[in-house]
């Protein structure tokens, strides 16, 4: 039994970080892909997250598994899974991409890593999409190989991220766009290195590729950031709903479409890109979602943990959505969350109740996301 309360097998996987984790004081952990993901450390989440907005973090999350598509066909799977248009995307570019089903159902948001022509990765949430790539490809006979490679991101986010990485690796890191990336020298390898996270503050992501070095790149980046009041981090709650940055298994699931989740954008509607659920994608934008994404503001005190999702009504009791993120904000002076609203109910503005396991009903107000200081 570990300090986290988890009973550690191998199915629960370690990662290349978890020993530097341990030192610095990690309180919990969650399971990502079968892959341990740090959830708390000595600070509270409020002190946690003005530092993150402050400074800069250190992050293992590894548990952002690669699937890694190669092959005379990898460019056809690739584009088989999202409805995201992907004829332009150039080597070297970084895409949010969604991933969704015959249905239209979303199944993972990664981010794709276009290394090649003929070679992807799919850095992943919390599903098993090596498997529905490897189904794909068998089913359909198509040339390519599936694997997860041994690669173990790192992140460095906050504001001071680019000074410390500059430090490190040159000040061409700079230079790279959002959700781009390329080849840098660290510990004497070429690794790639994006400008990414999973936080709205800036940072970048080091995809290690080689378990065996992931002590040292910790060290490395630790020993650099300490006049930068560098910590140990992880994904903020109070940053990530203020963000608008959704959650695979908590904001969405299967039953859950990219237009309804806010990607209208990302999806191409049009018959002259072939993807696995395009018909229903296209019925669902003909008729329009049914509900969206919102950002809810909310009441009542400090909210209870969001361990269950919060029910979402109108003031005469009429279920509208649920909160399914939820928070105090100390920078907004009120609770955020995250739900799919109604479309009878989701204008910016609208009057609608939270349901805590407190027994409160809490007056709430529909919001823009990601959240503003008005």
């Amino acid at each position: 039994m570990s300090q986290s309360g988890l009973n550690m097998s191998r199915r629960i996987r370690r990662t290349p970080y978890t020993d530097r984790v341990e030192a610095h004081g990690v309180r919990g952990f969650s399971v990502v892909n079968h892959m341990l993901l740090p959830k708390a450390y000595g600070p509270s989440v409020e002190e946690d997250y003005w530092h993150l907005r402050e400074h800069v973090q250190i992050w293992d999350v590894a548990c952002q598994r690669q699937v890694e598509i190669r092959g005379p066909d990898a460019a056809r799977l690739v584009q088989l899974m999202t409805p995201r248009d992907l004829r332009n995307a150039r080597v070297g570019q970084g895409l949010y991409v969604p991933l969704i089903d015959e249905a239209a159902g979303m199944l993972n948001d990664p981010v794709l890593q276009k290394l090649d022509d003929d070679r992807f990765w799919l850095s992943i949430a919390d599903s098993d999409i090596l498997l529905w790539a490897k189904g794909l490809a068998y089913g359909m006979q198509l040339d390519v190989q599936i694997d997860e490679p041994d690669v173990s991101p790192l992140a460095v986010q906050g504001p001071k991220a680019g000074t410390l990485m500059a430090s490190l690796f040159g000040e061409a890191i700079r230079d790279l766009p959002y959700f781009g990336f390329a080849m840098f020298d660290v510990l004497g390898t070429r690794q790639l290195i994006a400008r990414s996270g999973y936080s709205k503050q800036g940072g970048y992501e080091i995809y290690l590729e080689g378990s065996h070095l992931g002590a040292g790149l910790w060290d490395l980046i630790w020993e650099a950031g300490q006049d930068l009041n560098i910590t140990p981090g992880c994904p903020n709650l109070i940053e990530r709903i203020e963000g608008g940055l959704i959650s695979c298994g908590n904001e969405f699931t299967r039953a859950n479409n990219p237009l309804e989740c806010g990607f209208r954008q990302l999806c191409h509607l049009g018959d002259d890109v072939d993807y696995i659920g395009r018909p229903a994608l296209q019925r669902i934008a003909s008729r329009g979602p049914v509900q969206r994404l919102s950002g809810i503001r909310f009441g009542g005190g400090r909210t209870p943990p969001c361990g269950k999702p919060f029910p979402l009504t109108t003031p005469e009791g009429l279920q509208v959505g649920q909160i399914t993120s939820g928070i105090f904000s100390p920078r907004l002076d009120c609770n955020v969350g995250l739900s799919m609203v109604a479309s009878t109910h989701w204008d910016i503005g609208t009057s609608l109740v939270v349901h805590t396991p407190d027994g409160l009903a809490r007056e709430a107000t529909v919001s823009a996301l990601p959240f503003s200081d008005s």
